[in-house]
């Protein structure tokens, strides 16, 4: 299997002249930036976010409503929720999938937002040591969540070779077919200079959710 042309980045729209500037950062990286002192922000980065949370500098950074500790403890393999949180927000992430995208939209409620169609070939020539793909959503576990750990994240050379084997023989759950699709793209650390890799850029207003080809 292929990945698609594009991927998308959704990003709040508050965000976007520092995304345009500085490049897309991954949560850690804003906490530190916005928490120097090193003790805040190093707890921050292992806790659970249950509210939209604006940061010193400026920077809004989103809730991790979906992720409660307690629901974590009880699909995680070998690493205990913070250990989670912490990985988690090491990474900047893409959709491969509109309808998903927009489903996060719902979630951002009345705020406005920017959707970055990316061309996918363009982030893999310059990070596809550091990209990893995912299964399933890992920033949802309500609701019978699928077991997870550090292998639910596949390196991308691993999944363009094999598939999904490393991730279900780290799980212990069925085997995944080839033709299962990734769900998210992640990209393990900052990708700076963003804007290289952006085909065209779609605001959505309040209420107004992505159509692939508005940009």
């Amino acid at each position: 299997m292929q990945l698609p042309e594009y991927v998308y980045h959704l990003a709040e729209e508050a965000n976007w002249p520092a995304i345009k500037e500085h490049g897309l950062l991954p949560a850690d990286v804003l906490i530190s930036n916005a928490l120097p002192d090193g003790c805040a922000g190093f707890e921050f980065k292992r806790a659970q976010r249950p509210q939209h949370t604006v940061l010193p500098t400026g920077v809004h950074i989103r809730d991790q409503k979906p992720m409660p500790p307690a629901a974590l403890a009880s699909c995680l393999i070998g690493l205990t929720p913070p250990e989670w949180y912490a990985l988690v927000n090491a990474h900047v992430f893409f959709w491969l999938e509109p309808d998903r995208l927009n489903r996060q939209r719902v979630a951002c409620g009345a705020r406005p937002q920017v959707v970055a169609v990316v061309r996918t070939a363009a982030l893999l020539e310059h990070f596809a040591h550091i990209t990893f793909l995912t299964p399933f959503n890992i920033g949802y576990a309500l609701r019978k969540p699928a077991k997870r750990c550090e292998a639910t994240l596949v390196p991308y050379s691993v999944w363009a070779s094999s598939g999904w084997h490393t991730e279900t023989r780290a799980t212990g759950g069925q085997p995944r077919s080839r033709k299962h699709k990734p769900v998210e793209l992640l990209i393990r650390g900052p990708v700076l200079r963003f804007d290289r890799f952006v085909r065209s850029v779609v605001r959505l207003q309040t209420g107004e959710l992505f159509v692939p080809n508005a940009g």
